[in-house]
């Protein structure tokens, strides 16, 4: 692991109030850190369902549309996703070892980065998006997702510099810059969604474009208060940027396998809407798409937090504070249990008035007893959620993304995938089998990362501690 140096001008240890947040009491950083986070998120999840909901007024062909170009959009957003958590976990073990400059210099490096990046995968993705499609087996769909897909990905350097920005500011404790840029962009998509897909007539590109706009929006809003406003604690200035390898490799150590985490699941998702495709055909895979853009609500309060595990390990790790990590990583899975058990029940008693949701129209109304049965069976593994997630929270914070990826990879190609085969295929169980796979895959590889993490921090400690009373 790179050795942070400190940095003790006056000037680079000046702290804002998320700083002094994130490197003091764990349990209580996870929670101010989360709570903003879990509003964004919110916000995050009705952005993504109002284009479901509206497209679900096209029709089950319009709404699996949108389904199979949802595995290819996760690779997109992973990459992302995943180079954010890299400059989160990087730029907080730098904010906790007082060093202020190395922050500013990761987050001028991610951006290096996800521009790059965007500039390789934009003409990739568009050039190749229908062969794509036909290979996931879109058929008669194909079309739709071609219109959909073509305008959304056009938008990959929104998407990439967002998720940077986003993680800057988790990184240094901020996350309500985070909930009021997500909600600006969510309250913009929500209201140009009716008025492009019904009012211009635009239909299925009209979802698409509201998207795109609303994401560009999120952009504009970030930059304001980096640019303009320039109260935040890391500064993003490019006359002092300093390219160095080693700051990449930090970055990159963490976002790479997180990024391919996102590809897992993506991979998983694949696996499932073909075998949903053979077992009950399209309209399966158009309930597994709106069933869980409901189920991703609930799986909101557990990101947000294993998103301010990240953080607080990070500046803890830092800091050399490893003591932290039993803290933050024990209150985290303690609570995600309990909020995984009412969330639990929650679902269960209001499934059958969820699902209109994506019923409502006469095209979909078949879809509601099918969309009911998936919600009343993953309520299942929520309790199950934040073991394995907050685990992974605790590697990545640490920078040991390997550890993360290789648990995503158990999850997803492993547990989940022969899960489904099994109850699906094996024992014939069908459509409903799909279901019970994922809940008993989701399970299995929680409980196997909390094992995990259960082994790697008490080490992590005994380490430290050996290395003190050798120093002294």
């Amino acid at each position: 692991m790179t050795e942070i140096t400190p940095i003790t001008t006056e000037r680079e240890n000046a702290i804002t109030e998320g700083v002094a947040v994130l490197t003091g009491d764990p349990k209580r950083a996870i929670l101010k850190i989360a709570g903003p986070l879990m509003v964004a998120m919110l916000f995050q999840a009705a952005y993504n369902l109002a284009d479901a909901v509206w497209v679900a007024g096209l029709g089950p062909d319009a709404l699996a549309a949108v389904g199979f170009i949802t595995p290819i959009f996760l690779i997109f957003i992973g990459l992302g996703s995943g180079l954010g958590a890299g400059v989160t976990s990087a730029a907080s073990r730098r904010i906790g070892a007082g060093d202020k400059a190395g922050a500013g210099n990761v987050a001028m490096h991610g951006i290096a980065i996800v521009l790059a990046l965007a500039a390789l995968v934009t003409p990739a993705l568009l050039l190749f998006i229908e062969p794509l499609v036909l290979a996931l087996g879109a058929g008669e769909t194909a079309a739709y997702a071609v219109e959909y897909g073509s305008i959304v990905f056009a938008g990959t350097v929104f998407i990439l510099f967002a998720d940077i920005l986003y993680a800057v500011f988790t990184a240094e404790g901020n996350t309500r810059r985070t909930m009021y840029a997500v909600a600006a962009s969510t309250v913009l998509n929500i209201v140009l969604d009716p008025l492009l897909i019904y009012g211009a007539g635009m239909g299925i590109a009209g979802a698409a474009w509201a998207t795109l706009i609303s994401m560009a929006a999120a952009c504009v809003l970030l930059l304001y208060w980096f640019l303009v406003r320039r109260d935040t604690y890391i500064t993003l200035d490019w006359r002092r940027f300093c390219p160095e390898w080693r700051t990449a490799f930090d970055i990159l150590a963490v976002g790479i396998p997180t990024s391919l985490e996102f590809v897992l699941m993506s991979a998983a998702t694949i696996v499932i809407n073909m075998i949903l495709v053979h077992v009950s055909g399209p309209d399966a895979v158009a309930v597994y798409t709106g069933g869980w853009r409901i189920v991703f609500f609930a799986l909101i309060p557990f990101i947000a937090m294993s998103i301010a595990v990240v953080s607080v390990s990070g500046a803890a790790y830092g800091g050399r504070k490893h003591e932290k990590l039993r803290v933050a990583h024990s209150f985290a899975v303690r609570a995600g249990i309990l909020i995984g058990l009412g969330l639990s029940l929650v679902t269960w008693l209001l499934a059958p008035y969820i699902s209109w949701i994506f019923t409502y129209s006469a095209d979909s109304a078949h879809l509601a007893g099918g969309i009911t049965a998936f919600l009343m069976t993953m309520c299942f593994f929520y309790p199950f959620i934040a073991p394995g997630m907050m685990s992974a929270g605790v590697f990545e914070g640490t920078g040991r993304g390997m550890f993360a990826l290789a648990l995503e990879f158990f999850r997803n190609l492993v547990a989940i995938v022969i899960s489904v085969y099994f109850f699906a295929i094996v024992l014939s169980f069908g459509e409903t089998g799909v279901w019970w796979g994922i809940v008993a895959g989701n399970i299995l590889g929680g409980l196997v990362g909390y094992g995990w993490a259960w082994l790697y921090i008490p080490r992590l400690i005994s380490v430290s501690k050996k290395g003190s009373a050798a120093a002294a």
